[in-house]
C-alpha cells in the first residue's frame, strides 16, 4: 500500500492557546533539541523543499506551527485531513532565559491541553547519544501519557554497522524497545514510507 501526501499547506504560527487552530484534526507533533531536523523532517514527509522553513541558527522556530496535511493510500480515494505540528527547539543556546521560560510555559500548556494530539515524533541526532535535554524532554512525554516514536535522525551521516551501534545506545540510554526508534534521512528520505504509515495507523480508529 502506497501513501501520498496530496496536500499539505502552512496554517499559522501560534504564540499561545488561543491562537491555535480551531479545526479539530488529528496531530502529529514533532519535538527536538534546536538543529535537530524538525523542519527538514516535514518538508521531507510533504515532499515540500520550503513548506517549514529550516535554519542553520539554533532556535530559529519560536512559535508553533501547523501544517495542515491531506494524506491518501492507493487502496481506496479517501483523504485523512491532519495537522503536523513543529514545536520550538529545545536548547536554545542563543535566546534569553525569559524566551525559554516563556516557550517552556507555552509548550507545556499545549501538550497538556490539546486533546487531539495523535502521538510525538522526537527527534534525535543519531550521531550522538541522546543529551540530557533530550532525556528530560522524553521523560516529560511520557509523564503527559504522550505516545512517542523516537525519530533517529540524519542517518545518512553513518554506515550501517554505526547506526546498528548507535541506535542501539538510543534504545538503551531512553529504555525503550527497537521499534520504539525510528532511523531517518530527511537528505534521503530514508524512513519516509515509515513514518507515514504510523501516521496513518494512528487515525485509523482500533
Amino acid at each position: 500500500m502506497e501513501i501520498t501526501v496530496v496536500k499539505s499547506e502552512y496554517v499559522t504560527s501560534a504564540v499561545s492557546k488561543s491562537t491555535c487552530p480551531a479545526e479539530p484534526l488529528p496531530e502529529i507533533v514533532f519535538v527536538g533539541r534546536s538543529n535537530v531536523g524538525k523542519s527538514s523532517l516535514i518538508n521531507s514527509l510533504t515532499r515540500r523543499k520550503s513548506l517549514a522553513r529550516t535554519s542553520g541558527t539554533p532556535g530559529k522556530t519560536q512559535t508553533i506551527n501547523f501544517f495542515r496535511v491531506e494524506l491518501k493510500t492507493s487502496d481506496d480515494d479517501i483523504r485523512r485531513a491532519l495537522y503536523l505540528v513543529d514545536l520550538p527547539g529545545y536548547g536554545y543556546a542563543k535566546t534569553s532565559k525569559t524566551n525559554r521560560r516563556l516557550w517552556a510555559k507555552f509548550i507545556d500548556e499545549y501538550l497538556s491541553s490539546r486533546r487531539d494530539i495523535k502521538f510525538v515524533c522526537q527527534l534525535v541526532d543519531m550521531r550522538h547519544p541522546p543529551m540530557e535535554s533530550d532525556l528530560a524532554s522524553f521523560a516529560s512525554l511520557v509523564e503527559k501519557n504522550l505516545p512517542v516514536l523516537i525519530v533517529a535522525t540524519k542517518s545518512d551521516k553513518l554506515g550501517k554497522t554505526e547506526q546498528s551501534k548507535h541506535l542501539a545506545a538510543i534504545q538503551k540510554a531512553l529504555n525503550v524497545d527497537a521499534e520504539a526508534v525510528l532511523p531517518y534521512s530527511s537528505a534521503k528520505n530514508f524512513g519516509r514510507g515509515e513514518l507515514l504509515e504510523v501516521i496513518l495507523n494512528s487515525l485509523t480508529p482500533a
